[in-house]
């Protein structure tokens, strides 16, 4: 095997084919990265642990067609580091060498014929831009528990209705949902599927801008999901599909309102959470046109501060976790925060405020509308 290929875009194409490779592999060909150059100039990267796949093609200069395994981490942290010249790979006995400029690699190769076949993706079910999509996975991740026991909690559920797509995260003690609009494939399709999150934020942040992402919800056995982007695609397996009615506890009659400009009221809480620690709750106490917030460590440390806010309904002082409630008010990118409750022992509801004409004036939208994006938190139960 042997080809030419320019350093960026083989940084791009193993940087993507690296993310599913193991840090601990159950087999040893699992650290491997399957290099495929073939007669048509075509060079495939790929990377796969039997749960997710990815696989990377990129046109180049092949001189000699041919299919080779490496260690993968191995050639990701060389190509990264690489000068920015044109790299020649070639095989060489049992080596293949990188050469880039003036410096050269010698890799062992591994025996190729030992590597799993890659699964095929599913046939896309739809289309949706890549930044859409992006953001919308970044926007619920956080939300996703950390357990391992409780398999449901650790995936992102995706439901597909028609041109309605929706993607939600729990751990029990909040919800983050997002509703967006994609093209589906056929009309009135449906779906219902659990993604493990964090393989699906890993490849959301890899999305390339501009890019229209294709989801193929289903595969064999409907085991798989499938994205897929240009020339890049992954792979990963399913979760079960059980999951909570998240969408009817994100509706509720909610009997206080409140509004907030939302990048002040981040840096207000995160500057009062200075004092927290583990396990301290952080207090909101909302009166007619103000918020004051304040947190307390015992006796080391205390810290408040007060900022205008807009309230409909009865005052309400309640209490979140700072960073479960810092990690909703990311996802929301508007000028002005909505925060809706029904008392402080209740979920209280964090939603987006679209942006008015004004972005200056200090009265926030009175739209009632949401940017899709909905963020139901378990409050922390006041003793004093």
């Amino acid at each position: 095997m042997e080809f030419r290929v320019e350093r960026q875009t083989l940084a791009e194409a193993v940087t993507w084919a690296a993310r599913t490779l193991p840090s601990r592999p159950a087999l040893p060909v699992l650290a491997g990265m399957l290099i495929e150059a073939s007669d048509g100039g075509a060079l495939t990267l790929s990377g796969f642990d039997y749960e997710v796949s990815a696989k990377a093609t990129v046109e180049t200069d092949v001189a000699e067609p041919g299919r080779v395994l490496v260690p993968g981490r191995l050639l990701a942290d060389i190509v990264r580091n690489l000068p920015p010249y044109p790299v020649e790979v070639a095989t060489k006995g049992t080596e293949v060498v990188v050469r880039c400029g003036s410096a050269e690699f010698g890799l062992q190769t591994m025996p190729v014929e030992d590597y799993p076949t890659l699964p095929e993706p599913p046939r896309p079910s739809g289309t949706v831009p890549g930044e859409v999509f992006a953001a919308a996975v970044a926007q619920v991740t956080p939300a996703a528990g950390r357990d391992e026991t409780l398999p449901m909690l650790t995936g992102v559920r995706i439901d597909v209705e028609g041109d309605t797509m929706w993607l939600a995260c729990t751990d029990r003690y909040r919800i983050a949902a997002r509703e967006l609009t994609w093209s589906p494939s056929e009309p009135g399709f449906t779906a219902g599927v659990v993604v493990p999150a964090r393989t699906l934020a890993d490849t959301a942040r890899a999305i390339r801008p501009g890019s229209q992402v294709a989801i193929g919800l289903g595969g064999t056995g409907d085991t798989l999901l499938g994205i897929s982007g240009g020339d890049r695609s992954t792979t990963t397996r399913l979760l079960d599909d059980q999951f909570i009615n998240y969408r009817g506890r994100l509706t509720d009659a909610w009997s206080t309102t409140a509004k907030v400009r939302t990048a002040p009221f981040i840096e207000a809480i995160k500057r009062v959470a200075l004092v927290t620690e583990r396990n301290t709750p952080l207090r909101l106490d909302f009166t007619g046109d103000q918020v004051r917030i304040r947190a307390a460590s015992g006796d080391a440390a205390r810290a408040n501060e007060t900022m205008p806010a807009h309230l409909t309904g009865d005052r309400i002082d309640i209490a979140f976790s700072p960073q479960y409630l810092l990690d909703g008010l990311a996802g929301i990118d508007t000028e002005y925060t909505r925060l809706e409750c029904t008392g402080p022992t209740r979920p209280a509801l964090l939603t987006a405020i679209p942006d008015g004409t004004d972005p200056d004036s200090d009265t926030p939208p009175d739209d009632t509308g949401d940017t899709g994006f909905r963020y139901l938190l378990m409050p922390i139960r006041l003793t004093a």
